[in-house]
């Protein structure tokens, strides 16, 4: 009798796991000499892309936890990275914005981390990696059951 399963070796699935845990190594080689994360350089990308954001959207936009969020926000701050308000202007949510000191630390660890996106797609051709993004989302809506 046969064995119901997945064959890896044909298995999306498994090949988007296995290519996003070696993008996630590539990219922890490159921020580990800068002192970052790859939350850590998560958390300043969103806060450039997205100035104000609170500890919550941080959490969600990185995939940890907030308490986790909320320590690493004490250390960036500890560190001069961001500034957060004292106080909430609304509600209890506390923005969070880059520092000077934050964006030229972003600007290093975003040149590295482009580094190994330009390595991961070399192989592609500008229509290839067109079509691959366009897949990636089609998939990620199908997963969370939205509709184009």
């Amino acid at each position: 009798m046969e064995r119901p399963g997945i064959e890896l070796d044909t298995s999306l699935g498994y090949l988007l796991k296995e290519a996003s845990s070696a993008l996630r190594g590539s990219m922890e080689e490159v921020l580990r000499p800068l002192g970052m994360t790859i939350t850590h350089y998560s958390c300043l990308e969103l806060l450039a892309q997205r100035p104000g954001l609170s500890n919550s959207e941080l959490a969600r936009g990185t995939f940890v936890t907030r308490q986790s969020m909320n320590v690493l926000l004490q250390a960036l701050e500890r560190d001069g990275f961001v500034e957060r308000a004292s106080e909430p202007p609304t509600g209890r949510a506390l923005p969070t914005r880059l520092t000077a000191s934050g964006r030229r630390s972003l600007d290093q660890a975003s040149a590295a981390v482009r580094s190994v996106e330009l390595r991961m797609l070399a192989q592609l051709s500008d229509a290839e990696q067109a079509d691959a993004l366009r897949i990636l989302r089609t998939m990620v809506r199908s997963l969370r059951g939205e509709r184009d």
